[in-house]
């Protein structure tokens, strides 16, 4: 076994119809540019009805038709939000908590030891977070359920180095199930990151499910100076 091996993204997605929302956090591989890159999914017409849209500092989700909105809980959030010069990523509304926590001079491990997995058992979805720091450096936790019951959580942090073309990936679930979705299970996966947005941009969102994917968002940013460019994909748009 190659505890070292780079798998595709590619191969990943297109294998596994239901990964659910998703995190890819890395550098390419000139080593010049760090990568952040999510995406939902969706399997009910609630979770379905959502789009992403821009906001100053990242990207909010909201409902593609109002009208056939019945629960925000859980749907509506916002998932990227800048924080100085880094990058908060997650799947819920834990982003605003470590945007709080890291205004204030705190960690964000302790934003995170605040909250726990989602509130929707008997699936219990974990709540996947990563932050990127402005030297290409990263960090990646999961919030899962201890048990079946979902009477403790489990937390679990990772911080991994800038490393040229190398990212690492976490997601919600391990595949589709019925009636209990699989949680993710062991260390986030070391993927390949492309040097091209465009490229990798369309590689996502070609291999996620075409029947449960519905946005994706990505971004690349210039170590050096700090700027960037991101590409917003929507189902419904």
């Amino acid at each position: 076994m190659n505890v070292y091996e780079i798998g595709a993204l590619s191969e990943k997605l297109s294998t596994n119809a239901y990964p659910g929302r998703g995190i890819v956090l890395g550098i390419t591989p000139d080593g010049k540019k760090s990568v952040a890159a999510y995406f939902i999914m969706g399997r009910s017409v609630n979770s379905r009805n959502r789009v992403f849209v821009q906001e100053s500092d990242g990207i909010r989700t909201e409902a593609f038709d109002p009208s056939l909105m019945k629960d925000p809980h859980l749907i509506i959030y916002h998932p990227v939000r800048e924080a100085g010069c880094g990058l908060i990523v997650t799947n819920g509304d834990q982003t605003d908590t470590i945007w709080e926590y890291l205004a204030k001079g705190e960690s964000w491990e302790a934003a995170l030891r605040t909250r726990m997995f989602e509130d929707d058992g008997p699936n219990w979805t974990p709540r996947i977070s990563g932050l990127l720091s402005g030297d290409g450096s990263y960090k990646m936790s999961i919030l899962k359920a201890a048990d079946a019951e979902g009477t403790a959580c489990a937390r679990f942090f990772y911080e991994y180095p800038a490393i040229a073309g190398l990212g690492h990936f976490i997601h919600t679930y391990v595949c589709d199930g019925n009636p209990v979705i699989p949680t993710f299970q062991g260390e986030p996966e070391r993927v390949a990151i492309d040097g091209d947005i465009d490229q990798f941009t369309n590689m996502l969102w070609e291999n996620l499910n075409v029947d449960n994917k519905i946005s994706l968002f990505v971004r690349y940013t210039d170590l050096e100076t700090g700027a960037y460019e991101q590409r917003i994909i929507n189902k419904h748009q």
